[in-house]
């Protein structure tokens, strides 16, 4: 029997939630029809892909491999389904900064889909702090960035949401707050808790636990997203990160799960933004323009 998409996208979201119930929420359809399309999966491939118990789906090592994969096929996909004919002739330079989060985490697979585009498009790259970002773009130094609009006070600067990452409470596997059925920040302020502080994440976070009356228990402060996400996964505490950066496993193969906190996050918001009346040069506009098509023309602000 051939492996299909949908048995992949199924597994996919099952793997990422570790739970049939919620895979098939967000995926809008039966439990039945997931438990199925992983049971066929797994016949096809020969291996037990999840290891089934009270607390879950854990995936074993053949199920670890096979995501991989999964992904990667996922990625093809999406990428010939949304083709962007090359613009003939066009050719030019442009200078781009983007923020630590950005480059890790957004941009890469943008650049690759972006230079097959316009590959006589020449981009330059820089990565750069938000401070540092907004001086240049004002400089002219750099002719746009891709940052955390969501960080951007600068009224001089003009700003285009691209997409909003969800944040959500990160814990071990089996974590007592995932038998609670609501957590909020008085719940979390009572776990060690551990730090993000690259591209501000530190000062975003204190501006909605300044909201209440509880402070975050933080154990230790760190500028590495790998080291939150072990940490956590080993059962050194807990963290409060978007989903952009959230992978469920950690380099040593431990599960992190997620809990969607009962007051109010804000979202981590990435995208665009230049100088307030630049003019736009054919290559800023190539840029934006890729962007607008992926992304469904985001709202501006």
């Amino acid at each position: 029997m051939p492996v299909s998409l949908r048995q992949i996208r199924y597994f996919v979201s099952t793997a990422e939630h570790g739970q049939i119930s919620q895979a098939a929420a967000e995926l809008g359809i039966s439990q039945s029809a997931v438990t199925t399309a992983i049971k066929d999966l797994e016949q096809t491939v020969g291996l037990d892909l999840f290891v089934r118990s009270t607390h879950g789906m854990e995936m074993t090592t053949a199920g670890r491999q096979f995501l991989f994969h999964a992904y990667e096929i996922l990625n093809k996909v999406d990428e010939a389904t949304n083709l962007l004919l090359p613009a003939g002739d066009f050719a030019g330079q442009l200078t781009v900064a983007a923020s630590y989060t950005v480059i890790g985490y957004f941009l890469p697979n943008h650049l690759g889909r972006l230079r097959r585009a316009w590959p006589n498009l020449d981009i330059q790259l820089f990565e750069l702090n938000r401070e540092a970002i907004e001086e240049g773009l004002l400089s002219n130094r750099y002719d746009m960035a891709v940052l955390l609009t969501s960080n951007v006070i600068n009224s001089d600067l003009a700003t285009e949401t691209l997409m909003s990452s969800r944040r959500r409470l990160w814990v071990p596997a089996r974590h007592r707050l995932l038998s609670q059925g609501s957590v909020g920040l008085k719940e979390i302020a009572e776990e060690p808790y551990i730090m993000l502080t690259v591209d501000e994440a530190a000062h975003t976070a204190l501006r909605y636990w300044s909201n209440t009356s509880y402070r975050p228990n933080v154990t230790l402060r760190t500028s590495s997203v790998e080291a939150v996400r072990s940490l956590v996964a080993d059962g050194q505490g807990v963290a409060i990160l978007s989903d952009m950066v959230l992978r469920p496993w950690s380099l040593e193969g431990k599960r992190i799960e997620t809990i969607v906190p009962t007051e109010p996050i804000p979202s981590m918001d990435v995208g665009l933004a230049w100088r307030r009346g630049a003019q736009f040069t054919p290559a800023m506009e190539a840029f934006r323009s890729y962007f607008h098509q992926t992304f469904f023309l985001p709202s501006h602000r």
